[in-house]
């Protein structure tokens, strides 16, 4: 594996996938041999921002992208979140650190869907704020003018997650926090020249 972490209480469920027996949580790590189709990335992280946003609007939401550093390689990790296929209601999260080189990448990510009762952090945090839906909606910190599948919104600021320790956007921040401090990346790839955008469609390879 190009990423090396500690399974100790997971699942396998194939040679790139976890699951996390108590939350049903998904761990995946997943190798492209070929460029990652994004025309903006770490030289320019404000448009590389914009141009996610715009990207995930179709499916869902973009939350927040950040880079990082994973096993001493800079990367960026894209946090999303989305409606839970196939279900009447209900979001899943998606925390997927990106770890680019000029000819290949890495997706090492974790995703956490909403189970029970859902929307329950949403209406305590508006009831909490004394918000209606006017108050509530925000525009797109990234990207203003862009309208996605679900809307950016008071809940999905980092601050609340430790009120709400169990839900699955905090559990995958979380994950990322434990990812980036204890995870190991193979040197062979460390090495690797790194990825220049340049002459890919957006969003292409990109996990979208």
């Amino acid at each position: 594996m190009v990423v090396t972490f500690n399974t100790t209480g997971l699942q396998r469920v194939d040679e790139t996938t976890w699951v996390h027996p108590g939350t049903g949580d998904w761990i995946t790590q997943k190798v492209t041999n070929s460029p990652l189709g994004e025309p903006a990335w770490l030289e320019d992280v404000s448009a590389m921002r914009r141009n996610l946003a715009a990207g995930y609007a179709r499916m869902g939401c973009l939350i927040e992208a950040e880079p990082v550093v994973l096993g001493g390689v800079r990367g960026v990790c894209q946090v999303v979140k989305a409606p839970i296929p196939n279900a009447p209601s209900g979001q899943v999260f998606m925390a997927n650190i990106f770890l680019a080189k000029a000819d290949r990448y890495v997706m090492f990510g974790c995703s956490a869907a909403e189970k029970g009762v859902t929307g329950m952090r949403e209406a305590t945090i508006m009831a909490t704020l004394g918000v209606g839906l006017d108050g509530w909606l925000l525009p797109h910190p990234y990207a203003p003018e862009v309208t996605g599948a679900l809307p950016f919104h008071r809940g999905d600021d980092p601050a609340w997650d430790a009120q709400f320790p169990d839900h699955p956007l905090s559990r995958v921040r979380a994950w990322v926090r434990w990812a980036t401090a204890t995870a190991t990346v193979d040197p062979g790839f460390a090495a690797l020249p790194e990825f220049a955008p340049g002459g890919a469609a957006p969003g292409a390879g990109s996990g979208r």
